[in-house]
């Protein structure tokens, strides 16, 4: 394996070349990382040396990483974000439910189930600065990979490798109409009566919208239904009392979206009714991953009261 006499790199050599692999300028690199602009160049050489490779193409201009250099950057990143993770794991270990916890919510939830969660959060772990992101799947599946964010709380499958969802509840989808609909305020819709109705839909982007296509699709629909576009569900409940259409919400936003106008009926589908699940999702070998999950424990436990069918943890 080599001459067990080399010398190590260490930590702070490690993050000053990281530090200017991802600046790649001196200045910005040493202020984004508290160190002196010597001590970094002096780090960085000091690496070289130890690794015995030039990681580094200095001109007079700007800094350029080396072929060597390249590769061995992403290898430095990845050794001092497992540092990271196990400065977290300690952390978790010697004070669970403190710190930051940085939750993904998509727009479709987060209006209708923050107020459970905040209130879970304050009353059972008031140690844990939780701070919320509203976000679209896409943008909340990269925070989560690249590390920006810790925990979502969306609809699943994602089918996203290295992420672990953590199922929480299913909801049905109820259809929303104006006042004159002939599906207005009806009970055992069945979802043939998609193929005939106009359909409004979020923007491109949200989930929702895939899941309201998807279930247009087998009801037989062909074509994309789409005409007018909003991008938040209250929005989407505006235009239908303003009769332009229908909308399908997911059951737990139904009474905030629908209590603003009296101009709007709720009809209801057949069983088995077309549906959601939503679930927390974490990277897989998260740090605090036991955490996030007595979280997900507690927050099914809280969820009892909406309109929803609540999983266990083995679903």
């Amino acid at each position: 394996m080599g001459n067990g006499k080399r010398r190590q790199p260490t930590l702070s050599q490690l993050r000053a070349f990281v530090a200017v692999a991802e600046h790649l300028h001196f200045r910005d690199a040493a202020a984004a990382i508290g160190m002196s602009q010597p001590a970094l160049s002096g780090a960085v050489s000091a690496l070289e040396e130890t690794l015995g490779v030039t990681l580094l193409e200095r001109t007079t201009r700007k800094v350029l990483l080396s072929p060597a250099g390249e590769r061995l950057a992403v290898r430095a990143k990845a050794v001092l974000d497992e540092v990271g993770a196990l400065m977290e794991e300690a952390e978790a270990v010697r004070a669970p439910f403190t710190g930051a916890l940085r939750l993904g919510v998509i727009p479709t939830v987060a209006p209708y189930l923050l107020p459970a969660v905040l209130r879970l959060v304050h009353e059972r772990y008031p140690q844990l600065d939780l701070q919320v992101h509203e976000e679209q799947t896409a943008s909340l599946l990269d925070g989560l990979l690249s590390g920006r964010l810790d925990l979502l709380l969306l609809a699943v499958p994602l089918g996203v490798p290295g992420v672990v969802e953590l199922p929480l509840f299913d909801e049905d989808f109820v259809l929303v109409t104006p006042l004159d609909h002939w599906l207005g305020g009806r009970e055992g819709i069945p979802r043939e009566a998609l193929k005939e109705l106009h359909l409004l839909l979020l923007d491109e982007g949200h989930c929702l919208r895939d899941q309201a296509l998807d279930i247009c699709r087998e009801a037989g629909r062909e074509d994309a239904p789409v005409t007018t576009t909003a991008a938040g569900l209250s929005t989407l409940v505006q235009l239908v009392a303003g009769g332009l259409g229908c909308t399908l919400l997911p059951r737990t936003a139904l009474k905030l979206e629908t209590s603003r106008s009296s101009q709007l009926l709720t009809g209801y589908f057949a069983e088995p009714a077309p549906s959601r699940r939503v679930a927390f999702a974490m990277r897989a070998g998260a740090a605090r991953a036991a955490e996030y999950e007595e979280l997900a424990a507690a927050l099914r436990g809280a969820l009892r009261a909406l309109p929803v069918r609540v999983l266990d943890g083995s679903d």
